[in-house]
This record gives structure tokens, sequence and C-alpha cells, in this order.
């Protein structure tokens, strides 16, 4: 159980997955830290992510090189997914061929995000996150769940991976990237681990849950949820009707995903009601995408400043929202 802070209120992050729709999340935190005049890491207690949202919440943890110093504010973490997506997102022509371009094995091949992850997350090990991080995957042997916690890394040699392990892990999304096997340390058994998008794509209420135990003492918490937006358009009965595996392939990913949000949202609501003063402990940020624009590897220009725009347009449509959540987490 963790002592700190148990006299005030517990400020919790929790980031979606969404591949490169990442920067509608980054954007937004770029946003917080602008108008708080601090880091990310700083403002929360306890940072969870999915997917690009581990990736997120990550790099936000990672100490720079002075001490309590992030390495990276989310601005910077926005460049990152500009400058990497297209070579996280890459086919090899060889690829593309021993795949049958992506149906018999992943669509991508892990050469061009194992190098990004390494390019930015370096030699830093889940240990040394300033700020306590949550990062869902799921071990497919198991059959169960999978969580990297960084405070059980600091007192667990045998649990503290490299963070740039625990990202490319928490995004080994299926049919998009292979599964990912690490060692469990200290013996010769391993863990098998894909995304955790399957079962906590929002990773809202096991964020809470995690906060809850850590912080047991605590009564009061202010929870920020921020999504990497939504696609509104229906899927027409018509149409849908008459899919079979192939045509289901890609949209039943994005309909688990989809419905995965706006479950754990709902339960959120009701768990986290305002309080007594009027003030919200629960506020989630989500986007809204138009079609065509919702595609987890959609890497060309014109889709990344979309997302981008998507994401300032909602924190236009939301300022005085984003000024209460500062006021709270400062």
């Amino acid at each position: 159980m963790n002592t700190r802070s148990l006299n005030r209120r517990i400020r919790v992050l929790s980031v979606d997955g969404g591949g490169i729709r990442g920067i509608v999340a980054a954007r937004i935190l770029a946003e917080i830290e602008r108008r708080s005049g601090k880091p990310a890491s700083t403002l929360f207690d306890l940072m969870a992510g999915t997917s690009t949202g581990g990736i997120l919440v990550l790099a936000l943890a990672k100490p720079g090189t002075n001490a309590g110093v992030p390495a990276h504010s989310a601005e910077e973490i926005l460049d990152f997914y500009n400058r990497q997506g297209r070579i996280i997102f890459s086919r090899a022509l060889r690829h593309r061929l021993k795949t049958l371009n992506g149906i018999m094995g992943s669509r991508y091949g892990g050469r061009g995000i194992d190098r990004a992850l390494h390019d930015f997350f370096g030699e830093a090990r889940l240990r040394d996150a300033l700020t306590p991080v949550l990062v869902t995957s799921y071990e497919l042997e198991r059959r169960a769940p999978f969580f990297f916690r960084s405070m059980r890394a600091q007192s667990d040699p045998n649990y503290d991976y490299p963070m740039k392990v625990v990202a490319r892990c928490t995004s080994a999304a299926p049919t998009y990237f292979a599964p990912q096997k690490i060692a469990t340390g200290g013996s010769s058994d391993y863990y098998a681990l894909i995304d955790g998008g399957i079962f906590a794509n929002n990773p809202t209420a096991c964020a809470y849950v995690e906060a809850k135990t850590e912080y047991e003492k605590a009564e009061d918490f202010t929870v920020v949820s921020i999504g990497t937006g939504t696609l509104e358009q229906p899927i027409l009965f018509d149409r849908a009707k008459s899919w079979g595996i192939a045509q289901w392939a890609r949209p039943l990913l994005g309909t688990v995903f989809g419905g995965i949000d706006s479950t754990v949202d709902y339960q959120l609501r009701h768990l986290l009601r305002d309080r007594a003063d009027g003030t919200s402990r629960y506020f989630r940020l989500q986007s809204k995408l138009q079609q065509g624009n919702e595609g987890m590897d959609t890497v060309d220009a014109g889709n990344l400043r979309h997302l981008r725009l998507c994401a300032e347009a909602m924190i236009r449509e939301n300022s005085a929202t984003i000024d209460e959540i500062c006021q709270q987490l400062v």
C-alpha cells in the first residue's frame, strides 16, 4: 500500500489505445501541460494506458537527465507520432509477400516499431518511472489480463522490464503486430503477450481500481480519462448481415474496442459522481472522427493533420472543462 498523499485528492490519468490516433490524446495532454504549466508526471499520482496510451504514459513518466524531470513533454510525444508513425506502420515488400498482405500473418513486421521504441525509450526501465504507471497487456497462453506496474517493478527485480519492451507488449494489436514473448525473470518460463485493448482499450476502470488499492485510505479521487477518437458512423445492417470472416476481420476489432470504451465510460460516470459542491470527480475527453480517419495505422500526412485538428476542435469545445481539470490537478 502506497502511503503517499493519503490526506489529499488522488489524481489519476487514463489513456485509451488506438494506434496512430494517439496523436489525439497527446495533443490533449499537451494542452493540459500548457495550461497547468507543469509536466504530467507531477500532475498525477497514477498514470495508466493501453497500447498507444501505454506508450504515452510511459513516455510521460520516463526520467530525463535532470533528477525528477521527465525526458519528454506531451508536445514532444506528439512529434514522435508525426515522425515515427510511418516507420512503425511500414511494410517491407518481403513481409507483404510472406504474409499475403497480412492474410497469413501480422500486417506489420516488428522491425519498424522496435527501432522507434528503442530510439525513444533507450535503456529506461519500468522501475524508473517518475510517476506510478499501470500498463495493460493480455497473456495468451494463460488466457488472463496482464499488468505492468512500475511500483511492483521497484520492489521485484524479476518484474522489472525495459520501458521499450513494455511499450511493445501493450501495443501488439492482433492482426497488426505479432505477439511478444518475454522472460518471466529468474526462470525459464515466459509470458506471451498481446495488446491490452482486447479487454481494456479504455483502461480507466483498471486505473481506478489500482488507485483505490494503492491509496486505500484515500477518500477522494479525480480521474481524467482521455480517448483517441471515436467514429460514430454506423455499421449498416444491410451490409453486415452478409459479412463473413474476411469482411468482419477489421471492423470487428474496432467494434470490440469501441464497445469497451463506452461501457467503461458508463461505469465510471456512475461510480464517480459529482462532489457535494458540484465539482466533477470524473472527466472523459473524447474526440469525434470522420469516416476514413478512424484507422489505427493510417499514417499519411493528411490523416495525421486531421487527427490533430480533431483534438484541437475538442479542446476548443471543452475549454472550460479542461480549465476545471487543470484547477483540480495543480
